[in-house]
């Protein structure tokens, strides 16, 4: 009887986990640039009760008799799965359509990258830097931040879809700068430690950054102007997978229930 008390506490547990990882998913549907998370599951280990060349009478047999131990949550992944975009009127909202990240620097000098392009133009002690709504720089495609001088009228300032930053001629005709938003891919973004604020952190796991501008062979992303990539959480699917989990909870906690009565019930036969 106490295997079966731990076996659906394990239960309770794995799937207390699940619902958490739901509601940080339904708390993110308004979150630019969030990437859903699903729980994934094992089992324990498994109590072998009886061999498989052994029965009552000492027979051969060909199946044995091993009963599980519970489960337990083996990872978390993340669904990298593009979002929707959309429509903004601020000149500095870019979306990213395809693999790539845009980088940002920290205040603790560490380079994170992130898919929500909400940025802003900030006072610089040399000009108008490009950053995040968090206040730190966006950075080029050679690692530097984005900074236009005083004499450029910002609301001007376009970006193409390979990134590159232009202004207007004489004759209104856009110019490039010889400046490029940065865009960066990872051999495996699954990999990536997630932080506070849309950020990911590169990791063993995640591989090296993978600079898009420079690295021959990699499919490019386009960085669309004018636009934000929604979160990508289905809603309805989160509200199924709520209901499943909330069942599989209640449902443990009944094995519990029932393994408690029979302990009572065989306390009772010496009475």
């Amino acid at each position: 009887m106490v295997r079966s008390l731990w076996t659906a506490a394990t239960g309770m547990i794995a799937q207390q986990v699940n619902l958490d990882t739901i509601a940080n998913n339904l708390s993110n549907v308004n979150t630019n640039g969030y990437k859903t998370q699903v729980n994934e599951f094992k089992t324990l280990l498994f109590q072998t009760l009886q061999t498989r060349t052994t029965t009552a009478n000492g027979d051969r047999k060909p199946t044995s008799a091993q009963v599980g131990l519970g489960t337990r949550n083996s990872s978390i992944t993340s669904i990298f799965r593009t979002g929707s975009m959309l429509a903004s009127e601020s000149e500095t909202s870019f979306a990213i359509n395809g693999k790539g990240f845009f980088a940002v620097r920290g205040q603790d000098g560490n380079t994170y990258y992130t898919r929500n392009g909400n940025l802003l133009w900030s006072l610089a002690t040399n000009g108008n830097m490009l950053c995040s709504t968090d206040g730190q720089p966006v950075l080029d495609v050679d690692g530097n931040p984005i900074v236009l001088g005083d004499e450029y009228i910002l609301s001007q300032v376009t970006v193409t879809k390979d990134g590159e930053v232009c202004y207007p001629d004489e004759n209104n005709n856009p110019q490039s700068l010889g400046i490029t938003i940065g865009v960066f891919q990872f051999n495996n973004p699954n990999g990536l430690e997630r932080l506070e604020g849309s950020l990911f952190a590169q990791s063993a796991a995640s591989g090296q950054p993978i600079n898009e501008a420079t690295t021959p062979g990699v499919e490019k992303s386009q960085v669309i102007q004018g636009y934000l990539e929604g979160s990508n959480v289905q809603v309805a699917d989160e509200m199924v997978n709520m209901i499943v989990a909330q069942r599989a909870y209640e449902m443990n906690s009944k094995a519990i229930q029932a393994s408690d009565e029979m302990l009572q019930q065989a306390n009772n036969l010496r009475r």
